[in-house]
């Protein structure tokens, strides 16, 4: 009886796996802030995930990090920059944000930008914190691709994933998000027009960590771009 009890929700749990993976492939060609296509992690898409964490509405599909370069693991690193404690430190070159700590580290994560992320500089804030947020594409996104649609709800097919932190320079949104992604395969690369992606487990962690009214720094070449 045990066994066959196990059996049943070893299945369970991969019919549900199944069916959230359905979701994402469904949505992909709409990835945030305009990302391209991997056919090739498609191929293996299942393999990237082991489960799911629980989260409401909707459970958090859980990345196997073993299939990340170890360096775009969360971890905590020694931190030896001047940004004060609870600083948000987005490094374009080494595909990283660190988050500040206290004790002279920084707890770590793998990104992916893309080239319009090099183009904003100077100091932004958190000015909004957003749960299995809606989406909506730019009006640059539309004019390229009409088709889009104009707003799409928050859920496992939304291309903001499972949390997003709107970016802020005094009182205005610069439309730029760190936030979830359902291509786990993009960290580490140069895949979207700007906005900052994290693996859902990820953006969930630093949400927690980070209050409205965060600093966030772009660094290039090892100096904030100011």
């Amino acid at each position: 009886m045990a066994h066959k009890n196990a059996t049943a929700q070893g299945t369970e749990r991969s019919m549900r796996v199944s069916r959230i993976l359905l979701a994402l492939v469904a949505v992909a060609p709409l990835a945030a802030c305009q990302s391209r296509m991997q056919t090739a992690a498609l191929d293996d898409e299942s393999a990237w995930y082991t489960g799911t964490m629980p989260d409401k509405p909707f459970d958090v599909p859980l990345v196997d990090t073993s299939r990340l370069d170890p360096k775009f693991r969360r971890q905590t690193v020694r931190y030896t920059g001047a940004e004060k404690p609870g600083t948000i430190v987005v490094d374009i070159d080494q595909r990283h944000l660190q988050l500040v700590e206290e004790d002279g580290s920084a707890r770590q994560y793998g990104i992916g930008v893309g080239k319009a992320g090099f183009s904003w500089k100077g100091e932004a804030r958190v000015g909004r914190k957003g749960v299995w947020p809606d989406w909506s594409p730019t009006t640059t996104m539309v004019s390229l691709n009409p088709d889009l649609p104009r707003t799409r709800k928050g859920g496992l097919d939304n291309p903001l994933g499972a949390r997003a932190l709107y970016l802020y320079q005094g009182n205005r949104d610069i439309l730029f998000r760190i936030h979830g992604t359902n291509e786990p395969w993009s960290i580490g690369e140069q895949m979207s027009s700007g906005c900052v992606r994290m693996l859902n487990e990820d953006i969930v962690d630093l949400f927690e960590r980070v209050p409205v009214g965060t600093q966030v720094l772009i660094k290039r070449s090892g100096k904030a771009r100011v």
